[in-house]
């Protein structure tokens, strides 16, 4: 059932990055789930926090596509190796990696956590458009 789960996200991630379509990744989201990454000072609860948490996330770029090198799953827990690249609002270029941590219970993600280097994606955005990230 993870798996199945696991390879949903990944779905509705490319969605999300291609056609800017929400809802298929915040319905992957359990009421009480927590969602966070390195990035944010508070994490967010809940399929509105999912929302919340999603939408921040592709309005950080224009263009976008996240490909995954490694696919870890077993016991109700998921670890995504990722690559994402793409554009900044104004077009420059922007490529980060990372590893992203998915908790299934239930058929439901009841916990998301993105790990990657803050810096190297804030140097490229804060480089490109004068502002900071608060996504992934």
């Amino acid at each position: 059932v993870s798996n199945h789960i696991v390879k949903q996200f990944i779905e509705a991630l490319g969605r999300l990055e291609s056609q800017r379509e929400l809802q298929p990744v915040v319905s992957l989201f359990a009421e009480n789930a927590e969602i966070d990454n390195v990035t944010s000072s508070e994490g967010k609860e809940g399929q509105g926090g999912a929302e919340e948490f999603w939408r921040v996330y592709r309005e950080t770029f224009d263009e976008m596509k996240s490909t995954f090198r490694n696919e870890i799953v077993m016991d109700g827990r998921g670890a995504l190796e990722w690559q994402t690249v793409g554009s900044s609002k104004n077009g420059h270029s922007i490529q980060y990696e990372g590893v992203s941590i998915l908790e299934i219970k239930d058929d439901k993600i009841v916990r998301f956590f993105a790990y990657f280097d803050p810096r190297k994606l804030g140097r490229q955005i804060e480089d490109s458009d004068g502002e900071a990230l608060n996504g992934q």
